[in-house]
C-alpha cells in the first residue's frame, strides 16, 4: 500500500537523514570553495563571503561587476531572478576566460556542479 515501509522512526530511517546532511554539507563546501576560488582568480575583494549564505549572492554580483541592488532582485523577485542569475554567471564565465554560454548551464541541476568546478579550476 505504501511506497515505503514505515518503521519505528515514523518513516525513513535516520540513515537517510545523516546521508542527506553529509551530502548537502559536502555540496555546500564544494560550491563555497569554488566561488571563493573564482573570486580570487578575478581579484575580487572579500572572497571569504563565499562561505556565508546571503553574502555569497552579493559576491557573485560583485564578481560580475553588476549593481549591488541586483542582489536584492536575485534573492526576492521570482522569474526575474532566473534571468539575472544567468546574466551574472555569463559575466563570471567571461571574466575567468570561458565562453559566456556556460552561464546558461548554471541553471541545470547537477551540470551546474561540473560547470562551477570548470569555471573555478579549469
Amino acid at each position: 500500500m505504501y511506497a515505503y515501509e514505515p518503521n519505528m522512526y515514523g518513516g525513513f530511517s535516520p540513515f537517510f537523514s545523516i546521508y542527506f546532511l553529509v551530502v548537502g554539507l559536502g555540496l555546500y563546501v564544494y560550491s563555497a570553495f569554488a566561488l571563493m576560488t573564482i573570486a580570487n582568480r578575478t581579484y575580487t575583494e572579500n572572497a571569504w563571503m563565499a562561505w556565508i549564505p546571503v553574502l555569497n549572492v552579493y559576491l557573485m554580483v560583485k564578481i560580475a561587476e553588476k549593481p549591488w541592488w541586483w542582489t536584492i532582485l536575485i534573492l526576492f523577485v521570482p522569474i526575474l531572478n532566473l534571468i539575472l542569475i544567468i546574466l551574472v554567471w555569463m559575466t563570471i564565465a567571461e571574466k575567468v576566460g570561458k565562453p559566456a554560454w556556460m552561464g546558461i548551464l548554471m541553471i541545470l541541476p547537477l551540470i551546474n556542479l561540473a560547470i562551477l568546478g570548470y569555471l573555478a579550476w579549469g
